[in-house]
């Protein structure tokens, strides 16, 4: 893959996202807005719903910043992308950009929990590690479910129906990783979970990489 192509992809969502400040200061607002009224329902919970909670909130905040990557994109535009770089260059490019504002929104999101809701964590280190790992997760899912629902039209609610079933158990197992934080104690199975997770990472963005040119062409 061509560096200077993915580079500057990159810098070209990056800019777009930084001229239209009104979306990104949209997102840190539902982030925060979120956080809020999780704490004025729960106040300040204990360790495992603090935990359960924040995996849930990590997924609306995926849903809400990092899904529309693709469908922002005029259709259009598409044809023109065709011309310069190869799909796959293209489909990586906007998975890492999504990997970075993932990562951001997410620490902001573990601050803010920080915050209102205290810090139950016996590792906090730990579940930072966890939450740029699931942050990457997440990316890559609403990434290759947004470029489907792009090439089809569009149609957004294809992204939620497809999303279900790939969405569930990263998140089950994020949360159960996520666990080892709470309290220090040996967990069974924990680098296992791990490896499955990575796993389905690599699956999901092979999938992408396999199948995004052929939507590509349509």
């Amino acid at each position: 893959m061509p560096a200077a192509p993915f580079i500057s992809l990159i810098k070209k969502d990056l800019l777009m996202e930084w001229r239209q400040k009104h979306t990104l200061y949209g997102v840190l607002l539902y982030v925060g807005a979120t956080v809020f009224v999780v704490y004025m329902m729960s106040g300040q919970p204990e360790a495992h719903t603090w935990n359960a909670l924040f995996w849930l909130t990590q997924l609306f905040v995926a849903v809400n910043s990092v899904a529309k990557s693709f469908l922002q994109e005029h259709p259009t535009r598409f044809r023109y992308y065709y011309t310069l770089v190869k799909p796959t260059t293209f489909l990586l490019a906007k998975m890492s950009y999504s990997i970075i504002l993932m990562c951001i929104m997410s620490l902001v999101s573990l601050f803010l929990y920080y915050i209102m809701l205290g810090w139950p964590l016996a590792q906090g280190g730990l579940f930072v590690v966890i939450t740029l790992v699931g942050s990457i997760s997440l990316s890559a899912v609403f990434t290759f479910l947004s470029a489907i629902a792009a090439r089809a039209q569009q149609n957004s609610a294809l992204m939620a129906i497809l999303g279900f079933p790939l969405v569930t158990p990263i998140l089950m197992i994020l949360s159960k990783l996520a666990a080892k934080a709470l309290e220090p104690v040996y967990m069974p199975g924990w680098w296992g979970l791990a490896l499955v997770l990575l796993l389905l990472d690599v699956l999901i963005i092979t999938l992408g990489v396999i199948l995004f040119p052929f939507l590509w062409q349509e």
